[in-house]
């Protein structure tokens, strides 16, 4: 309802998952995604590097400490997880984590909050949940899965990774098998962390959005389901993380 005018309410749903464009065909470009994931990812970079300029070691703020768990929990994962050695896992898995938090929480806010404000200045298509977009969740997989072929190469190099791609599973007599093997795992990473978050995030847009069409009677069923959905933004991004982590593992480890 960006522009003030009665929707039915199929044409609201529509509305509410139209993204705001540039281009056509191939080229077209998801500006609010660009735009909301940017500004998130500029916000939680700046926040946290002054918060590690003004760090006190004597009583730090809430804030300091909160932050200080947080990153001891994912650097206790990354250890747990994480058999090789590469001073990019932690802090790629850190990036990841509050990134994608950040991005999923946009959900928690009103559906009609951003397109009513942003209407008023002329846009009347405006997503900002950038993890309701699989144009998003593609590239941020597609980036983990680079990151995990550079790895491969950089740890066995390139004898040892060939080496494991055409004898592991089943020896080298069956090197086409094993190819065949190897390309449905890796082309299954990428499509598996992208959908997970995507279809995960997607459903709860369209629940929010399905009760926000119930007008005045959806108050007793937007607090309860935006409590679950804090549960379920929070795990989607720890899922994201944790399978980024267990995929450089494999990358990093040699199956003879």
């Amino acid at each position: 309802m960006a522009a003030g005018e009665a929707l039915t309410s199929s044409e609201y749903i529509v509305h509410h998952l139209t993204n705001l464009t540039v281009g056509h065909g191939f080229w077209t470009v998801h500006l609010d995604s660009l735009i909301v994931s940017g500004i998130l990812g500029l916000f939680a970079f700046v926040g946290m590097a002054k918060l590690a300029r003004k760090a006190a070691v004597v009583n730090p703020g809430k804030l300091q400490t909160f932050i200080e768990m947080l990153v001891s929990f994912i650097d206790q994962q990354v250890k747990d997880t994480f058999h090789g050695k590469s001073k990019l896992v932690t802090p790629m898995a850190i990036t990841i984590f509050v990134w994608v938090f950040l991005m999923n929480a946009m959900d928690l806010l009103p559906v009609d909050f951003v397109p009513l404000i942003l209407g008023l200045g002329g846009v009347h298509y405006f997503k900002s949940v950038p993890t309701t977009d699989p144009n998003l969740t593609f590239g941020m997989s597609l980036s983990v899965f680079a990151t995990m072929i550079v790895m491969n190469f950089k740890v066995k190099g390139v004898g040892g990774f060939l080496h494991e791609v055409f004898t592991v599973p089943f020896g080298a007599k069956l090197a086409p098998l094993n190819l065949l093997f190897r390309l449905i795992e890796d082309i299954a990473k990428p499509i598996s962390l992208a959908l997970r978050l995507f279809g995960n995030m997607y459903a709860g847009e369209m629940v929010f959005i399905l009760i926000a069409l119930l007008g005045l009677w959806q108050l007793p069923l937007a607090l309860p389901w935006a409590l679950f959905h804090i549960l379920i933004i929070t795990l989607q991004a720890f899922v994201f993380m944790m399978l980024t982590i267990v995929y450089l593992s494999m990358a990093s480890e040699s199956h003879g």
